[in-house]
């Protein structure tokens, strides 16, 4: 903002303004057309077969994280922004179709607070719990199996639930099975990890702390997401979509890990340390069990062999 109000001879109190006045009229423009709310069953179906068609995942209707956005410390904020890497920040907490365009946004919570907490106490959180989403119902996977229902796939962040699948906890001593699930549940949540790559990578003002109040962030970050959906939609001269632009890359064998995470580490946009309890339903269990079986036998892949995990 500084440097714009050198740049054009206008007070940093009036740049300031008119960015977020810009912001505003952007968010209240765009809003209903790129992020659309509430999404009907059909809109979550045609996420699902987008998810089994591109990353071979049925029954997903979207990737979940959260990452921190550094912002400059609030007046007056006490330690409720302060998180574990000894800064201050908000959380972007999204969930992402399985072509990179947001689906759901919160933005906002407190830094120190986790992915999971605040998806718990997030309006998107508490209307997946109360099944306000219009989700469709449970549906058969094989003939012979139970109905599963349709689910977001996110990290050990997040709590296991009948809407949300995680990965099963422990890095080594998996069984062949259970590192097969593993695999293709981050294969699918990769789709999230790329969206903030994205971001990151095509704005600039995400490469830095952000110095603007809490207030003025949230609109900004607000503007980016909904020009992210509209330029991914309707960019015809793949200036927004370059085809060299490094995403993760398909090839019979599974997949090429060429993706945008080294753009995340290197930006405001940070993960969270703090991971979520193992304490679920038995029916959780049971709905995660069920995808790992899948995964293990109508629904393998060759190539999932292949792969060391």
């Amino acid at each position: 903002m500084s440097t714009m109000s050198y740049r054009y001879l206008v007070g940093l109190t009036t740049t300031a303004n008119i960015i977020v006045e810009t912001c505003q009229a952007l968010w209240s423009c765009l809003k209903e057309k790129v992020l659309p709310y509430p999404l009907t069953k059909s809109h979550w179906l045609k996420i699902a077969d987008e998810f089994e068609k591109q990353w071979q995942f049925p029954h997903c209707i979207g990737a979940i994280d959260g990452k921190h956005i550094h912002i400059q410390c609030p007046d007056n904020a006490g330690s409720s922004y302060y998180n574990y890497k000894n800064s201050h920040s908000i959380v972007l907490m999204a969930v992402c179709d399985a072509n990179y365009l947001f689906t759901l946004v919160d933005i906002g919570a407190y830094g120190r607070r986790s992915d999971g907490g605040i998806f718990w106490s997030s309006a998107m959180g508490q209307k997946f719990e109360n099944s306000d989403m219009n989700i469709p119902k449970p549906d058969l996977l094989t003939v012979d199996g139970i109905p599963l229902p349709y689910v977001l796939v996110g990290d050990e962040a997040f709590q296991l639930t009948n809407y949300l699948l995680r990965p099963y906890p422990g890095r080594s001593g998996l069984n062949k099975e259970i590192s097969i699930y593993n695999y293709r549940l981050s294969r699918a949540r990769r789709t999230i990890e790329n969206s903030f790559g994205i971001i990151v990578s095509l704005w600039r003002i995400l490469k830095k702390p952000i110095d603007a109040t809490v207030e003025n962030t949230i609109d900004m970050i607000q503007e980016i997401i909904c020009l992210h959906n509209w330029l991914r939609k309707h960019d015809k001269d793949d200036v927004y979509n370059p085809p060299n632009l490094v995403i993760d890359q398909e090839r019979p064998d599974g997949i090429i890990s060429r993706d945008l995470r080294h753009e995340v580490n290197d930006s405001v946009l940070e993960d969270t340390t703090a991971y979520g309890n193992n304490f679920s339903s038995r029916s959780a269990v049971t709905v995660r069990d069920e995808f790992c079986e899948y995964f293990n036998a109508e629904g393998a892949v060759p190539w999932q062999y292949n792969r060391k995990v």
